[in-house]
């Protein structure tokens, strides 16, 4: 059965990834995205100028939304100390604030659907405590709370999930990534010996958005190699 979709964010990678899937699947994808005729998304999405951390706009949304992925993110990796106030501001309000304000805005329309569900991203970082990480780790782990936190609220109406990947291969990534030497390493430091893929990690959303997982709410699902839970 045919969706609609909203994507918030996610100019390329896991966004881009996802909405490729979508479409394919034959649902309706609607992308809001900063700079979004300049966004490499694919054939048959419907394209909107969105500023995420704009908490003033209101933008038109369909009368009905089936599943809502929420993409935009920062990352800041730099030892605490040299961490400001406003880099702790600008993850917490693009990655948790801007969550809230789009989801707020698109209750009425989450609520018409037969199934709604919402999927957010947190971060391996969370749950496994790395070095440099306290202002994504910070904002991230506000995700997961407001997570489980909307699930008890909103089931059994609308359904909340949240996938947690570790590094993955996407244009937030490239200062990790932007050397052969800095591949390799990273990619040792995950039990499966790889960078994660975007594809991958767009696949367990689309599942999260799908009927497949009508009994699946309120969860963090690591998409991550193992990363979490394994030492090797």
């Amino acid at each position: 059965m045919s969706k609609t979709i909203v994507i918030v964010g996610g100019n390329s990678g896991i966004g881009l990834a996802a909405a490729e899937i979508l479409i394919k699947e034959g649902h309706r994808v609607i992308a809001f995205a900063r700079n979004a005729a300049e966004t490499g998304y694919a054939d048959g999405v419907e394209y909107h100028n969105y500023n995420a951390n704009d908490f003033l706009s209101r933008p038109q949304l369909p009368e009905v939304i089936d599943g809502l992925l929420y993409m935009p993110g920062t990352i800041h990796l730099r030892p605490f100390n040299r961490l400001s106030i406003e880099d702790f501001k600008e993850e917490y309000e693009i990655n948790f604030l801007g969550a809230v304000h789009f989801i707020q805005h698109a209750l009425p329309s989450l609520k018409k659907s037969q199934n709604p569900s919402v999927v957010l991203f947190s971060t391996v970082a969370v749950t496994t405590g790395m070095a440099f990480h306290a202002s994504i780790a910070s904002a991230k782990g506000a995700i997961e709370g407001l997570v489980r936190s909307l699930a008890a609220e909103f089931a059994p109406v609308i359904r909340f999930n949240a996938i947690a990947p570790s590094l993955t291969d996407t244009n937030l990534a490239q200062p990790l990534l932007n050397t052969d030497a800095k591949r390799e390493s990273n990619a040792n430091r995950n039990p499966m010996r790889k960078i994660g893929d975007p594809k991958d990690v767009a696949e367990a959303a689309c599942f999260l958005l799908s009927n497949k997982s009508s009994w699946i709410t309120g969860q963090i699902i690591a998409v991550d190699g193992g990363m979490s839970t394994l030492r090797n």
